[in-house]
C-alpha cells in the first residue's frame, strides 16, 4: 500500500487495479488544484525544477516520484471540476 497522503491503494492485494489519487475534503474558501506530470523520472525532476525556479512552487512540496502500475491510475474529480491538458516535448536526456 502506497502511504502518501493523496494517494489510496486498492485493497484487492495482487489484483490489476488501477491507482486511486483521493481528495479529502477542504474548506470552502479554498480551492484545489491538482498538478500531474507523467513522463519519465528525469524528465519529471526536470519540470518540478522549472517550476521551482520560476517561483511557481517549492521542489518539497511534491510528492516523491511514484511508479504508475500497468494497470494505469484513475483520477476522479468532483462534480462540476474540468480539466485541461498541457502536452509538451522535451528531449531525452539518456544517451
Amino acid at each position: 500500500m502506497l502511504c502518501l497522503p493523496f494517494l489510496a491503494s486498492s485493497a484487492r492485494a495482487g489484483a490489476a487495479t488501477p491507482l486511486l489519487l483521493a481528495n479529502p475534503d477542504l474548506p470552502p474558501e479554498r480551492e484545489r488544484l491538482r498538478h500531474l506530470v507523467i513522463g519519465s523520472p528525469e524528465g519529471v525532476r526536470s519540470t518540478i525544477h522549472t517550476l521551482h525556479v520560476l517561483g511557481y512552487a517549492e521542489q518539497a512540496t511534491w510528492s516523491q516520484l511514484v511508479t504508475i502500475p500497468e494497470s494505469g491510475i484513475l483520477i476522479t474529480p468532483a462534480q462540476g471540476e474540468v480539466f485541461s491538458l498541457l502536452r509538451r516535448e522535451r528531449p531525452r536526456l539518456d544517451p
